[in-house]
Formats: structure tokens, sequence, C-alpha cells
């Protein structure tokens, strides 16, 4: 397992989200080395018994500041075909970007500033999947204006490590 943790450098205040303390921050970093490091030896690690570091992990969770997720190699799991998708949008963001969350296929959805209004991570089957998604399913959503697709030949890294910075 690994934990995910999103944090921003300022420690106060995030989207609504208390601010997260030094301990805490402690716990997500023994989480990310080892997804399934005891409560104990976190709690040993940080200066907190085995049941405060519990109840910390279900509050940072409860919060969304991390979640336990299993990372798998798609390949392996029977998704042949991984792309980026750049998408272009006229008006509104957030209707696209909603419809596009909602999409098994896609892994993330980010809004950016630059040449794409909106970048996605999609996760298919194989190349016919693939061509499904794009001119079926996301070309197909109101608003959306164009798409470019970067499709992956190979996944040298993906990694959910980056700690607590």
């Amino acid at each position: 397992m690994v934990f995910v943790a999103t944090r921003s450098a300022d420690p106060k205040s995030v989207q609504g989200t208390p601010p997260i303390d030094a301990v805490s921050l402690a716990i997500i970093e023994q989480l990310q080395e080892d997804g399934r490091r005891p409560y104990a030896a976190i709690g040993k690690a940080v200066g907190l018994s085995e049941a405060a570091v519990r109840q910390r992990v279900q509050k940072l969770l409860d919060q969304g500041v991390m979640q336990i997720v299993a990372v798998t190699d798609p390949l392996t799991v029977g998704f042949r075909r991984q792309a980026m998708v750049g998408i272009n949008v006229e008006g509104d963001l957030d209707p696209v970007a909603d419809a596009l969350t909602a999409m098994d296929e896609v892994e993330y959805v980010v809004m950016t500033a630059g040449s794409f209004d909106l970048l996605i991570e999609i996760v298919c089957e194989d190349d016919d999947h693939l061509l499904e998604m794009i001119n079926k399913r996301i070309r197909t959503l109101p608003g959306v204006r164009s798409t470019e697709s970067f499709v992956y030949l190979k996944l040298r890294k993906q990694t959910y490590t980056w700690g607590t910075r």
C-alpha cells in the first residue's frame, strides 16, 4: 500500500483543510516510506502511542489529506494503453472537468494554464478502447473544443513518495 499525501508549502489551511502539524507530517512521511508500517513503529518514530497514531491517520484520511491506495503497473493488470490528453474547452471548465472526473478510465484531471485548459490521464485496455474514449466520450462532451493525445510508449517512473516537503 502507498499513502499519498497532499499539502501546500504554506502550513495554513488549504481549500478548507485544517493545517497539518509537524507530527502529522512525520506520520505521513513514515507511511510514504512503507505504507504497511505498524502504527506502533510509527508511534515510536514520532513520539506518540499506537492509539494516537491510529487516530491521527484516521483523521488525515477523513479530511482527505491522504488516501490509502495500492499502486499497480497497468500492464500487469490488463491495461495495455495509457495516454495523457490535453483538452481545450469553450466556456466554463467545471462542467467538462466534472464529466471527465466521473469516467472510470480517467485517472486524474488537472486544470492548467498554458496550451491546454485541462490535462487528463486515461488508462485503457487497448487502442480500440482509447479511440472510443477520445472519439465517443471525450470529444462529444459539451464545451470540448479540441483534444491532443500523448500515447505512452513506456512507463519509466511512477511514484507517490514526494514526502511532505
